[in-house]
């Protein structure tokens, strides 16, 4: 057991299935004798070689396509798209080839493809690096959708994505990525797609989170701990598919809910899973659910992030203001 960063996680998760399976090859923009911007794939190509740790040109949509061909030919396609705000120029790769695969193969064909993307706040990139734009993906049907927020998650979930028979976009919190350490455990092990878990255990509320803002959540939470106010933090994992047997069970339990997500808030994935509570934990709801996210308007420039990115004290007023309903 070592503790790790998410980008050290994310490292080790790779290294491992290289050498695990060697179909498995890693590419994209200077993810070969950089290491990644981030140093996500440091060490890979001196390992691996060029023939298995490629440097691409500068195109998203190359580089999805070629992990699409690579697929159907019997490859094992970690992409990098360095960060998911540019995704966009892939967008056709990705939702309209990519994610039909197996459908337009009437089942014959699979794209066993990980994209992998740093995304969200914490790092004051430029314009259209931090973008949350996971609800455009997640209503891709045929793609799963996973984001993990913690080191021993990024390294369980990274290896099962790899493994999953059918294409897997991999989100990775930037916030997180040298902020967040947590123990992990050595060698092979995997966290099931699809399984939320419970970050903290609470009676009074429900705040649903997924990514960099499930840290954002627990501050929040142990804020509100001051006041009197038990909360119960829900770390998604996983977008597509959504553990919503874990969501209604927590809602129908303390009867208020907070979801809480880095885009901004028309038509946000956390749209999603308060339809899903209302769906699933209606009679229980003693209150409104609230959703505390960005603005609706375009990432700003570095400097105002902070007044961007939903926070913990947005967070806490957001709880204290349902459970006085």
């Amino acid at each position: 057991m070592a503790e790790l960063t998410i980008v050290e996680a994310v490292n080790e998760a790779l290294a491992l299935e290289m050498a695990r399976d060697d179909r498995v090859l890693v590419f994209g923009e200077d993810v070969g004798r950089t290491g990644g911007v981030f140093r996500a794939t440091d060490g890979l190509y001196e390992r691996f070689g060029d023939g298995r740790v490629i440097d691409t040109p500068l195109s998203e949509g190359v580089i999805a396509g070629a992990a699409i061909g690579l697929a159907i030919a019997g490859w094992v396609p970690v992409a990098e798209i360095q960060f998911l705000g540019f995704a966009h120029n892939g967008f056709n790769q990705v939702v309209d080839q990519l994610a039909r695969v197996r459908y337009r193969s009437a089942g014959s064909l699979s794209a066993q493809v990980t994209i992998r993307a740093p995304y969200g706040a914490g790092v004051r990139a430029p314009e259209l690096h931090s973008d949350a734009f996971e609800a455009h993906f997640a209503h891709a049907p045929g793609l799963k959708v996973v984001a993990p927020a913690t080191p021993h998650d990024v390294k369980g979930l990274l290896l099962a994505s790899i493994r999953d028979p059918d294409p897997v976009l991999f989100l990775e919190p930037l916030r997180g990525y040298r902020q967040v350490r947590g123990e992990v455990p050595d060698g092979d092990y995997t966290v099931e797609l699809g399984k939320a878990r419970i970050a903290r255990a609470g009676t009074d509320v429900t705040v649903v989170a997924w990514s960099g803002a499930v840290q954002v959540a627990l501050q929040a939470a142990e804020d509100a701990q001051a006041q009197g106010i038990s909360v119960e933090v829900i770390d998604l994992r996983t977008l597509v598919p959504l553990d919503v047997a874990t969501l209604a069970e927590s809602v129908t339990r303390t009867g208020r809910a907070v979801v809480v997500q880095e885009a901004p808030l028309t038509a946000g994935f956390g749209a999603e899973v308060v339809a899903t509570i209302q769906e699933e934990a209606f009679f229980s709801l003693q209150a409104p659910i609230r959703r505390v996210s960005a603005p609706d308007v375009p990432y700003p420039v570095q400097l105002l992030e902070e007044s961007y990115a939903p926070n913990a004290e947005r967070v806490l007023e957001a709880i204290v203001s349902t459970t006085r309903d």
